[in-house]
């Protein structure tokens, strides 16, 4: 009999084809450069690897805005690259890499050692200058001064789940803050000394700076690729 041999293709069902479709689209949005604001990555991004952090978010009030335009406006003199932050947080983690099939069990993980933490406050009063490890960033920073404590106990337990899936822990002595800027490279020298003293002199003397920057901690999040889980605080 005349002919190919070989039949014709059968069509992929539509199920199978969307298994993977959220992990592609996740994939796809970790290593979009648009939305890195020309930041160069920590560590190189590979298929099936998601970027994840554990971290206290601050849902900022109308007031820390106004703080926030002045500091902002004041250092832009020593460093006009600066840009405001989009949201704010303090970390509890590094950002490490999970591979696709490790997120839920991380999470379930994070979830049984975090259940037993209560609320409890913070005061972020401190202006501080950081880099990123290896200095491809700089950071204008709110410093806890109070609520160290309670922090480091988050931190205890989040090492924990790190250690469970052979991945970095957080820093030793670990400076607690909320990032307020940043810009790219190293900028410490111009920002440090007396912009660094005008920059406090703001926050101290902004109205209502020491109730605006008393925080209430009532959740802890974990941002995995494009996924978040939030883990509520007693």
């Amino acid at each position: 009999r005349s002919g190919s041999a070989t039949g014709a293709r059968l069509p992929v069902p539509a199920g199978v084809l969307a298994m993977f479709r959220e992990q592609e689209q996740a994939e796809a949005t970790l290593d979009d450069s648009a939305q890195h604001g020309g930041r160069l990555r920590t560590f190189p991004h590979e298929r099936g690897s998601w970027a994840t952090y554990v971290y206290l978010p601050y849902e900022a009030p109308e007031e820390f805005t106004e703080l926030l335009e002045l500091v902002v406006c004041r250092a832009r003199a020593y460093a006009t690259q600066l840009a405001p932050m989009d949201d704010f947080h303090v970390s509890l983690s590094q950002s490490v890499v999970l591979r696709y099939h490790w997120i839920n069990p991380f999470v379930q993980s994070l979830k049984e050692r975090l259940a037993s933490f209560h609320r409890f406050f913070c005061l972020a009063d401190q202006v501080k200058v950081y880099t990123n490890q290896n200095k491809t960033r700089t950071f204008i920073g709110l410093e806890v001064s109070t609520g160290h404590f309670q922090l480091l106990e988050l931190v205890s337990e989040v090492d924990r789940v790190m250690e469970e899936f052979d991945l970095p822990t957080f820093y030793k002595d670990p400076s607690f803050h909320i990032s307020l800027a940043w810009c790219v490279g190293d900028l410490t020298s111009r920002l440090e000394g007396q912009c660094l003293r005008e920059l406090q002199d703001i926050v101290d003397k902004f109205e209502d700076s020491a109730h605006l920057l008393r925080i209430q901690w009532e959740q802890i999040r974990c941002k995995s690729g494009n996924k978040y889980f939030s883990f509520p605080l007693r």
